[in-house]
């Protein structure tokens, strides 16, 4: 069949529509996935296009996926995290969307308050089972999405569910069809879809969907989730694994549009953002995140992360409030007491700090030798240098003029005897055994102690 490509503009040809493969015996993939080594990555050299859409975004899972990995958010935490989130996504929406539970009476008063605040984006959506009670939850609240969980493996199907992949294709779509009759637009996650037969099962029951969303005129939309980070992004490399040839091939063959595309992936290989990234580089507008990565087992591909990538992928911000960035990591720390590693990349407390005194020199001498942005105009958090054996002198300085903010007319250079003395009495610190970082408190004490007038007027310099 050859039709016209509104997106690309020439004409395409597709004579083949994969059909449904009611097998007997599920497909495991036993030559990728036995179990007891680990999945290989498989090539076939089938190079797909890259192909990002014009409008890209991000939806959260916060407080559905990633409330199942902690302990469980208060009703006003879940209200916050949803202001901080508001307030990163900007005025356009790039964070679009974000899914609740509404099975408990704390959950379902979050989203009234939520609601209340009248925010246009994160748009509220809702995650339910295939069941009338969950129908009616949705429609009570007046939620215009919901995800329908519609599992594709035959892990699944076969293992999980006890079912053929016919009677899953018909039971999932008698899910679907109940949501369009009750005015719901369904959003269907195709679980564990880097395990799953592509062409046996996948392709064809999104062509099904695609063909309610046309007889329905409702936008139906495929999450393709990678439930357990199985997904590669590496050129070539054959499905199910291929992140790019899932992508392509949804749009190629189902005809699935980019704005009904979008992806879920977890980081159980270490491949969580760079996977959601390429979704969106081979047609997938949307990609599903969590604050901080939260979720289960390795979690979710971190919002804050995404942020960064449309920014570095869009060359601007669009509006968005890249310092809450920063917000919403101290709120973690201090209202849920979560526990973030020091080096994780934007939030963490040391992810823009040295200790090393070569490193701390060059910072001394220009920062943007060794910043990877202007951390402090961009997140809030300059750079800083902590304290310890490896400091010398640059390290010093620079965390004097950096902790008492020391205007440029002020600044302290290494060849300052201050820097000398403070150095003499740190070195000798770990000469006699010590082993831990310096604090600041402790590093202000040693000044006041050496030179009390001019700790006052270090004092007195910063405030100005």
């Amino acid at each position: 069949m050859i039709y016209f490509s509104e997106d690309k503009n020439v004409l395409m040809q597709n004579n083949w529509k994969p059909a449904l493969q009611d097998v007997e015996e599920p497909n495991l993939f036993r030559d990728i996935y036995d179990y007891d080594s680990i999945p290989k990555v498989a090539f076939n050299f089938r190079n797909t296009p890259m192909n990002m859409p014009e409008e890209i975004w991000i939806t959260d899972t916060t407080f559905r996926d990633g409330q199942q990995s902690t302990s469980p958010f208060t009703e006003n935490q879940i209200v916050d995290l949803y202001k901080l989130m508001h307030k990163l996504g900007g005025k356009k929406g790039i964070i679009r969307q974000s899914e609740f539970f509404l099975y408990t009476e704390k959950d379902r008063k979050a989203v009234r308050k939520c609601m209340e605040l009248g925010y246009e984006f994160p748009e509220i959506t809702s995650w339910i089972r295939a069941s009338e009670k969950d129908f009616e939850l949705v429609k009570e609240f007046d939620i215009k999405e919901t995800g329908i969980l519609v599992s594709c493996s035959d892990y699944h199907i076969f293992k999980k569910m006890g079912l053929t992949r016919k009677k899953a294709l018909d039971k999932y779509l008698g899910v679907v069809k109940m949501a369009l009759e009750r005015g719901i637009r369904p959003r269907c996650h195709f679980e564990d879809i880097t395990r799953a037969d592509f062409y046996g099962f996948v392709v064809p029951f999104a062509v099904e969907l695609m063909k309610l969303s046309r007889e329905s005129g409702v936008p139906i939309k495929i999450r393709a989730c990678d439930t357990l980070g199985y997904g590669v992004s590496y050129p070539g490399v054959t499905v199910p694994r291929s992140v790019p040839g899932i992508i392509n091939g949804l749009q190629y063959y189902a005809e699935v549009p980019p704005a009904q595309l979008e992806w879920h992936g977890h980081n159980d290989f270490y491949k969580v953002v760079t996977n959601a990234t390429t979704a969106w580089l081979y047609g997938c507008s949307s990609v599903n995140c969590s604050l901080l990565g939260i979720g289960e087992r390795t979690g979710n591909c971190p919002v804050e992360a995404m942020c960064i990538e449309y920014a570095s992928l869009k060359g601007s911000n669009d509006g968005m409030d890249l310092k809450a960035i920063t917000e919403i990591a101290e709120y973690f720390e201090k209202e849920l007491q979560y526990v973030i590693p020091p080096r994780t990349p934007f939030i963490g407390r040391s992810f823009n700090t040295t200790r090393a005194g070569v490193h701390a020199d060059g910072l001394l001498k220009d920062e943007e030798i060794y910043n990877i942005f202007n951390t402090e105009k961009i997140l809030g958090k300059p750079p800083i240098v902590c304290i310890d054996s490896h400091s010398g002198l640059a390290g010093i300085a620079y965390w004097l003029n950096a902790y008492y903010a020391l205007p440029e007319e002020h600044r302290i250079d290494k060849k300052d005897p201050l820097v000398a003395e403070v150095k003499a009495v740190v070195d000798d610190l770990y000469a006699h055994g010590r082993t831990t970082v310096m604090g600041d408190d402790e590093l202000d004490g040693i000044v006041s102690q050496l030179e009390p007038k001019r700790h006052k007027e270090l004092e007195i310099f910063g405030e100005a």
